[in-house]
């Protein structure tokens, strides 16, 4: 609802304000968003899979509007759904919703409730459909599959919301994947705040190796994790789908001796130390022994070193170093988590309802892909890192005012927008690819 309110500024009186400026928006680079959609086919592909329980008659949004007016939504950075009240009107997001007006916060909310666990599961193959086909457009040779959790904190009652002993507060505890080559975002499993780290890893990672093995076989997948995934369930899933990993051991009594003898803790120098070693080395819970890899770090001046272990599948090619190396370029990987929360409310779960929750989670997966596709496909080589508080800045907020002929719609965007060069740019690189 446009607001009557005016206010004159006190340091200049004649300088008067209000929001009665009629059809005009402040994020006409969804534009850009759109025709990268279609490209892609995003939302033809999300509407194809998109299977709800509705027994709504006559309704004025369909779900596929809703569930893009969401989407796009995020994508503005607009994380709660009240938002859709101001923007009802809004000239960009109603040509990209494609309906008249957008939906309001009610309607939102109650689309949500339509969802039940194989509606997700159709999302979730909808986005694999999506990463498929730009996995195929970009040619990558391999696979880093980057697991981690993380912590969504909750507030009040809500469903499954309990306390984690690792980050000490009440909240989730979510599973997620990314590649670690291009920062795609694969999948994401919300799970009670008292579960475990690898709590269920091996069925959240399974069907991921499974399906690049079978649709990919030309691809090599990698598995990294820290030391809260080092267990054997994973390993062996790993080495029956052919998969390598490198996976981060916690250290132990049987490990530390092995390493000291490696290098004793002899007499300081005044030179930093640092070793690459490995061994064979079976834990009890281990059917076999397996590859580690042992890095020994003593500080100038130190009487101790500092081991770090790994375990890995890595062919012999691959020295200890080179062990570690694969290892450390994972630090990644909470960058692109960082990137999900700050810039599309992955740890915004504010429902009571844990599976609406999921729902939440899902669409912010499906709002940081579509970003990270088009600024990994369609952006100058410099700015392919770009985060998405700068995108916005130089994309999505930017002035426009929509004028109407008889033919045409024209948005006429801020004559001093200060990016126009690199707006340009994208758009022609958008329209200038060819994805099958």
């Amino acid at each position: 609802m446009l607001s009557v309110e005016e206010k004159s500024c006190q340091f200049n009186r004649k300088i008067k304000i209000n929001f009665t400026g009629g059809e005009l928006s402040s994020d006409s680079g969804h534009l850009i968003f759109k025709e990268f959609d279609e490209k892609l086919g995003f939302s033809k592909t999300l509407t194809h899979h998109l299977v709800l329980n509705d027994s709504r008659k006559s309704p004025d949004y369909s779900n596929e509007q809703l569930l893009r007016q969401k989407i796009y939504q995020l994508l503005a950075g607009y994380s709660e759904d009240d938002a859709a009240d101001s923007l009802i009107h809004d000239p960009v997001f109603t040509q990209v919703v494609e309906s008249p007006t957008l939906a309001s916060q009610p309607t939102l909310s109650r689309f949500y409730d339509r969802f039940d666990p194989n509606a997700l599961d159709q999302l979730g193959m909808a986005n694999q459909k999506l990463l498929d086909k730009v996995h195929r457009y970009r040619k990558n040779p391999a696979l880093i599959l980057d697991l981690d959790s993380t912590h969504v904190d909750t507030y009040g009652k809500q469903e499954s919301s309990d306390y984690n002993a690792h980050y000490g507060t009440i909240g989730f505890h979510p599973l997620v994947a990314f590649d670690g080559a291009t920062g795609d975002f694969l999948k994401a499993k919300l799970r009670p705040g008292n579960r475990y780290t690898s709590h269920g890893v091996v069925d959240f990672v399974r069907p991921i190796l499974e399906h690049y093995n079978e649709h990919f076989p030309e691809t090599t997948p990698l598995v990294r994790a820290d030391s809260g995934f080092a267990t054997p369930d994973l390993y062996e899933a790993c080495e029956t789908e052919s998969v390598y990993y490198v996976i981060r051991l916690k250290t132990n009594a049987v490990l530390q001796r092995m390493a000291e003898e490696l290098h004793p803790n002899d007499s300081p120098t005044g030179k930093t130390q640092c070793y690459y070693e490995e061994f064979d080395y079976q834990a009890k819970s281990w059917g076999k022994p397996r590859r580690v890899a042992v890095q020994s770090i003593r500080p100038a001046n130190e009487l101790f070193f500092t081991h770090t272990f790994i375990v890995t599948n890595l062919v012999e090619c691959f020295s200890p170093k080179q062990v570690f190396q694969t290892y450390q370029k994972r630090g990644t990987m909470e960058n692109y988590i960082k990137e999900a929360k700050s810039g599309f409310s992955l740890d915004q779960l504010s429902s009571h309802k844990f599976e609406i929750n999921e729902v939440r989670l899902m669409l912010s997966l499906l709002a940081y892909n579509l970003t990270n596709w088009m600024r990994t496909m369609a952006f100058p080589k410099r700015q392919k890192a770009m985060r998405i508080e700068t995108i916005r800045t130089r994309i999505v907020k930017v002035a426009s005012k929509l004028v109407r002929s008889g033919r045409s719609l024209y948005f006429k965007l801020s004559s001093s927008f200060v990016y126009q060069a690199f707006f340009w740019n994208v758009l022609n690189r958008i329209q200038q690819l060819h994805i099958e």
